[in-house]
């Protein structure tokens, strides 16, 4: 019987550049077992509606699972379809979105939902090139919509997942990239239940930031999370709730409420502007829409 502990597999993998079809099955066996003896339920994976998927892939971008359970329920109660969203005035999303941050995510939602609504019909596109032609949506949430809505079986790869591989393949390595990885999921990948096949993946890949040092700080790509508190994303957080509650506000009194330097607050509002999320109005600023 296999033993499959990070050492094995590693050295298994770097011995003959392959993984072996019985490694193979033993692995996923290994993982849907987690999966069914550890259920996580969340509201997302209990439909394969495209649009409802988009949604909370868009909002578990950098913001915690149980923040997301609340918003997700809020959110399709104000929106509950695509043609919904697509015809929703800015102003409104960005009231509902209130709470998960990066405001950009939001808009990018919206002109992905505007783009389906436009261009296919209201028919979301089924595979993930089609997918990825839409605003706003990269090579991972494209591949994770198609797979999870559509039962598509191509190789992708989110904080979780990367965990899990570097814990178990690239045992005592450091800066591992995601071109080491890639080969691994897909060869490892359970083609005939991938929806599934993923969500397993993930749910490992979140114990075992539990119960070891995280191992994704051993990927090339690991970045910390910059500090919200005094940064500048919390001052266009700010600016954007108090353009919101105040329609027509002006710099002088933005000034005021935001206890912010003049020209952070002149440049972030420029740069909200261009964003595409306000317009300026005489002497004041007005969310666009």
């Amino acid at each position: 019987m296999i033993t499959l502990t990070p050492e094995y597999l590693t050295a298994h993998f770097l011995r003959d550049s392959r993984l072996s079809p019985e490694v193979v099955t033993a692995f996923r066996t290994m993982i849907h077992g987690y999966y069914r003896d550890n259920p996580r339920p969340m509201p997302w994976r209990e439909t394969d509606d495209p649009y409802r998927i988009l949604v909370s892939e868009i909002m578990l971008q950098q913001t915690q699972v149980e923040r997301v359970k609340l918003k997700y329920t809020e959110f399709l109660n104000v929106f509950p379809t695509v043609h919904e969203l697509a015809a929703a005035p800015l102003p409104e999303l960005l009231k509902v979105w209130q709470g998960l941050g990066y405001n950009r995510r939001a808009l990018y939602l919206k002109r992905c939902a505007e783009a389906i609504v436009a261009h296919w019909g209201g028919m979301f596109p089924r595979t993930a090139h089609g997918l990825q032609s839409l605003p706003g949506i990269g090579p991972y949430t494209a591949r994770a919509v198609a797979a999870f809505a559509f039962g598509a079986a191509e190789p992708l790869i989110e904080t979780n997942i990367r965990t899990l591989f570097i814990h178990f393949f690239f045992h005592g390595r450091e800066q591992v990239s995601d071109g080491e990885i890639m080969p691994l999921i897909a060869v490892t990948l359970d083609g005939e239940h991938p929806r599934d096949w993923y969500y397993a993946l993930m749910d490992y890949g979140v114990m075992l930031k539990q119960n070891h040092p995280n191992p994704s700080r051993r990927s090339r790509h690991h970045t910390q999370q910059s500090r919200f508190e005094g940064s500048n994303r919390q001052l266009r957080s700010r600016l954007l709730r108090e353009i919101l509650a105040q329609p027509g506000i002006t710099v002088a009194e933005l000034l005021v409420q935001s206890a912010a330097e003049r020209d952070a607050v002149e440049r972030n509002l420029e740069a909200l502007q261009a964003e595409g999320f306000l317009v300026k109005q005489k002497r004041g600023y007005l969310v666009a829409g």
